[in-house]
């Protein structure tokens, strides 16, 4: 007996019991206001706190205390610096608004978000607060802090 193979083959959907209730859900999450939707969800459990900590990096010159920060895509008007004798704080305030508009499928997405985050350095020794400097360039800031001229003491015999 000959086979016949002339049938075509049965798309898997229809096959399947629940076959068109699947493939209008796939087609329903996959349009644009649904898709940037999900995908914002996504967006906030990736980096659920983009400056959860701000990274420092702190050490000595023959002159100077050096903090030093990593804060990419953060604008220098974004940043706050206050100091005491005994520490630093460094705070960011990150504001991003984003919008987009398609006249052609009807759709508009506007997202505001606002992240603000801090970190207080302790430092080894109290300062003065004469000649404190801070610059900020390619995303890195420096705060540098001029060391106290401290005395030595003799022990006696």
């Amino acid at each position: 007996m000959k086979e016949d193979n002339s049938q075509k083959p049965i798309k898997k959907y229809h096959t399947e019991p629940f076959g068109p209730l699947i493939r209008s859900m796939n087609e329903f999450f996959t349009q644009q206001p649904v898709k940037r939707l999900l995908d914002t969800i996504d967006e906030v459990f990736d980096k659920p706190f983009p400056f959860a900590t701000i990274p420092i990096d702190m050490y000595e010159t023959d002159t100077d205390l050096v903090i030093s920060v990593d804060l990419p895509g953060v604008k220098k008007e974004q940043i706050d610096i206050e100091y005491a004798e005994k520490y630093v704080t460094i705070s960011v305030n990150h504001m991003e608004e984003v919008e987009e508009t398609n006249e052609k499928i009807h759709y508009y997405m506007k997202k505001h978000s606002y992240n603000k985050s801090s970190r207080t350095v302790s430092l080894p020794y109290p300062i003065s607060n004469k000649n404190i400097k801070a610059s900020y360039k390619d995303g890195v800031l420096k705060i540098l802090i001029p060391k106290q001229h401290r005395k030595k003491l003799y022990i006696d015999e």
